[in-house]
């Protein structure tokens, strides 16, 4: 993969409180960690992003932005080729006091309003960018939340497994086969999973699968061939896995607004 630096610009002010910085991006680039003095809604109307901040990962559909409070470390990286769209927040205009990251629905007006600002650029009248930006404001503090969230370790060892795995949640290797190419226990890397993260690495394992799976879901890939992605023996054995993690299956949870 390659590394890239955040993207350069201007940042917000208290006159025009909401900004951006579009830029076409390929897969499997990485926008380096990094922090910003004002909050930040990351977002792409097209292709799927990961984001990793306050120690865990998000996958993030067109459907979905994630709120980045300002001087949280994130990491953005590109599972598809996407036009990233961050939004800049003024500090003091914050949609979520107190909340580090949140993931968020983005509704049709949200996104027609962000595309506005885009389709404007550097020459929207200030009065305009201004009035775009409140009415930003006012529909993200609404937008309901979509939290799939997947914690991640400080533990190098145990980090670059779990990235790793990321990468490729389908593979469907054992914790003693992981540990074999980590150069360490298995009973270390178990011990590791419960201590960093408060659950098993088969626990740990489904929530990647299972937040990989569901925005696959939200893009309109079948059933068959999502479970088939992940992993598992089955269409059967995923809808199963499903509902017993979210109380429905994918059918009824994404007719249901769930996601």
């Amino acid at each position: 993969m390659r590394t890239l630096p955040p993207a350069a610009g201007p940042g917000p002010t208290c006159e025009r409180p909401v900004g951006l910085s579009a830029r076409d991006l390929p897969a499997d680039v990485v926008v380096g960690a990094h922090s910003h003095e004002w909050g930040q809604l990351t977002y792409a109307a097209d292709g799927m992003l990961r984001v990793s901040a306050d120690g865990g990962s998000w996958i993030v559909p067109p459907q979905r932005a994630i709120w980045i409070a300002p001087h949280v470390e994130h990491e953005v990286t590109l599972l598809e080729a996407a036009r990233l769209t961050p939004l800049r927040v003024h500090a003091t205009r914050a949609p979520f006091p107190g909340e580090n990251c949140r993931v968020v629905e983005v509704g049709a007006l949200l996104r027609e309003l962000i595309a506005a600002l885009v389709t404007g650029g550097d020459g929207l009248p200030e009065r305009r960018a201004a009035l775009l930006g409140e009415l930003i404001l006012d529909e993200l503090a609404q937008a309901p939340t979509r939290p799939i969230r997947v914690p991640l370790p400080r533990d190098k060892r145990l980090l670059h497994l779990c990235r790793a795995l990321m990468e490729a949640p389908g593979d469907s290797r054992t914790l003693g086969e992981w540990a074999r190419a980590a150069g360490a226990s298995e009973r270390t890397l178990a011990r590791l999973f419960e201590t960093e993260l408060g659950m098993s690495f088969g626990q740990w394992r489904r929530q990647v699968r299972l937040a990989h799976g569901a925005s696959l879901i939200a893009r309109g890939m079948p059933l068959w061939q999502v479970a088939e992605q992940l992993g598992y023996a089955s269409q059967s054995a995923f809808t199963a896995m499903f509902r017993k993690t979210f109380g429905a299956p994918p059918s009824a949870y994404f007719a249901a607004g769930l996601t």
